[in-house]
């Protein structure tokens, strides 16, 4: 009877009037059965009509709550793909920073070794021209 759309009074309710009708019914026994069929009838028929009217909203909410469903899931795949291509923009900087570093690297370190080479040969010239000039012991 906790029902909030009020059926459950309703049938209570129904079922007392039904009872007190047939007690003080000023109607032949007959025409009582007829009354109470027809109510029964019409009981039905509107019970009938409240729970089509409570399939079709049922339905109804069903279907907002997929459409609802269906935005959220789009926003989601909508961000993910945000975060992918800040991802992938990301990787693609970071990697054309490194292989410039590498760059740099390789062009220093080719420096380093052209200045050492030329150090190298200087050192030896430098050593040849010194042992020429000094004369040997004899």
């Amino acid at each position: 009877m906790a029902d909030n759309s009020g059926f459950g009074w309703f049938l209570a309710g129904l079922g007392i009037g039904a009872l007190v009708g047939v007690l003080y019914a000023p109607k032949s026994g007959k025409e009582t059965r007829e009354d109470l069929a027809t109510g029964a009838k019409e009981a039905k028929d509107r019970a009938n009509r409240l729970y089509e009217q409570g399939k079709t909203q049922a339905g109804q909410f069903a279907e907002q709550g997929k459409q609802a469903a269906n935005e959220y899931v789009e926003m989601g795949k909508q961000t993910a793909s945000e975060y992918v291509d800040k991802g992938r923009e990301y990787y693609n900087r970071g990697r054309g920073q490194w292989s410039e570093y590498v760059e740099k690297g390789k062009d220093l370190i080719q420096t380093q070794a052209e200045a050492a080479k030329a150090m190298v040969e200087a050192g030896k010239e430098a050593y040849l021209a010194k042992t020429k000039e000094t004369t040997p012991v004899p």
